[in-house]
């Protein structure tokens, strides 16, 4: 009797194996009647496949073509297969995007879905080398349109939000998600969300923002309040801030108070944006343990290493890693700005606005000056290559909040100038070879302790010019 007890306890564990090993069922979303000529509306053919693979932990397929969708959920347990020859295209229909809860541009609000979702999901995947592509020029027109009625209003900083462009990717309030592959173009917004997420893992995708015009605000990946995020071997063109993270605006994101923490961003390049990797404007809930590393940036990019933030905004960045970059042509070395985009950070309702959604109280609400300084400290940052700058450091904080404790290690610089660092304390530079074409060095302001690199003694006065004093155009450059 014991061993036919042993034997059936043998036959169940193998059993079970079998089924372990057994590859997961796909479904194919032809059989839900999605047609890939890519005018028939496929989005309730997907979701149904989605929502039948759901039930057994699936795999979602394609037949080669072009489908014409708006937004989809990828649920839990489901993978995506997007294979090469098939193509996700959005739908420029407002309504084929459903309003809903989420976290846009530093506040929560409800807003449209993205083109593709993984919303309160977990043990997700969207992988393949096909392509997700959110026909995106309509949206960037329209928001131009507003923007400029809003302009002369005193409503730049509400453009952003009124605007309802949707994002081409969401992974929003979920974990074990995994996107690899895929050639994500032409965003209405940003191109990938990941917000208030951990495990998260964007691996091997391409993103192609800059086609048919140049989208507004079409950042790369931005990660938003999440922890325990790879991001590797990316290959970027955007707009706008091309890996960049984020962790809440003002008063909300004070109200929320979640960081970003335990990030790693490696092995990419970025080939054209606002930044090679950014750090805020979005500081208030903070960041910590962040590496990012063997990045290269080119010409098209105007800054390598950026942090921005804003004197409303609140927060910290500390235990920062950044190493092994190389930035060709790349215009700006280092660039650390606490007063970034004025006419968009500082929302100032018109007194003749009597009328306006409730986000404009959130957006507006003021901010203590205590609570509203970003805190940056303990910065670790070495082997930087750049070749073809034009400036090294364009460096600036606030005297009341020096930026502490940074240490710059095995730095070869090459650009025509130096440029500054204001508003410093305890920087240590080592084994730094920075060569100007004017032969200046770097110039310090309101800075103590900055040693191992030639400097000269800048006035205390603000060394560049008050940025709400310049254009539009020239303030939404980083």
């Amino acid at each position: 009797m014991r061993g036919a007890a042993l034997s059936v306890v043998s036959m169940f564990v193998l059993s079970a194996s079998a089924l372990i090993a057994a590859p997961a069922k796909t479904f194919s979303v032809a059989k839900y009647g999605a047609k890939g000529d890519g005018v028939t509306l496929a989005t309730v053919a997907i979701q149904k496949t989605i929502d039948a693979a759901a039930m057994h932990g699936g795999t979602v397929t394609f037949p080669a073509g072009t489908y014409l969708t708006g937004s989809i959920f990828v649920k839990s347990n489901v993978t995506l297969q997007l294979d090469k020859g098939v193509i996700l295209t959005g739908s420029q229909r407002q309504q084929d995007y459903p309003v809903m809860p989420t976290r846009v541009a530093g506040i929560e609000m409800s807003w449209p879905a993205a083109l593709v979702n993984v919303y309160k999901q977990t043990n997700a995947k969207i992988t393949g080398a096909g392509t997700i592509d959110g026909n995106g020029k309509q949206w960037w027109d329209a928001y131009w349109t507003l923007r400029k009625s809003y302009e002369p209003r005193g409503l730049r900083w509400a453009a952003d939000y009124d605007a309802q462009r949707p994002r081409l990717v969401q992974i929003f309030d979920s974990s074990d998600v995994t996107l690899n592959g895929v050639l994500l173009r032409r965003s209405g917004f940003w191109t990938v969300h990941i917000c208030y997420s951990h495990d998260v893992t964007v691996d091997g995708v391409t993103i192609r923002n800059n086609e048919g015009g140049h989208g507004p605000s079409t950042d790369g990946i931005d990660i938003d309040s999440s922890r325990r995020i790879l991001v590797q071997h990316a290959d970027i063109a955007v707009n706008d801030d091309a890996l960049c993270l984020k962790a809440g605006r003002d008063s909300d994101g004070l109200r929320v108070n979640r960081p970003t923490e335990d990030v790693v961003l490696r092995d990419s390049i970025v080939r054209e944006g606002a930044a090679g990797v950014t750090i805020g404007s979005e500081t208030s809930g903070g960041f910590r343990n962040i590496e990012a590393y063997n990045l290269t940036t080119l010409k098209d990019v105007p800054v390598g290493i950026l942090f921005k933030s804003a004197h409303t905004r609140g927060g910290f960045a500390e235990n920062i890693r950044i190493h092994d970059i190389t930035m060709i042509d790349t215009p700006v070395v280092f660039r650390i700005t606490m007063n970034w985009n004025p006419s968009y950070s500082y929302a100032v309702i018109p007194a003749e606005l009597k009328t306006y959604p409730a986000y404009y109280t959130v957006l507006s609400t003021p901010v203590p000056e205590a609570r509203g300084i970003a805190h940056v400290h303990d910065v670790h940052i070495w082997n930087i290559k750049a070749t073809g700058a034009t400036t090294a450091f364009e460096v600036d904080a606030y005297k009341s909040a020096p930026l502490e404790r940074f240490q710059l290690e095995h730095w070869d610089v090459q650009a025509a100038k130096a440029g500054h660092i204001a508003n410093a304390k305890d920087w240590t530079f080592t084994s730094v070879s920075l060569k100007t074409t004017d032969g200046s060095v770097v110039g310090v302001a309101d800075a103590t302790n900055v040693t191992g690199i030639a400097t000269r003694e800048l006035p205390a006065d603000p060394i560049k010019q008050d940025p709400a004093k310049k254009s539009f155009a020239e303030q939404d450059k980083n």
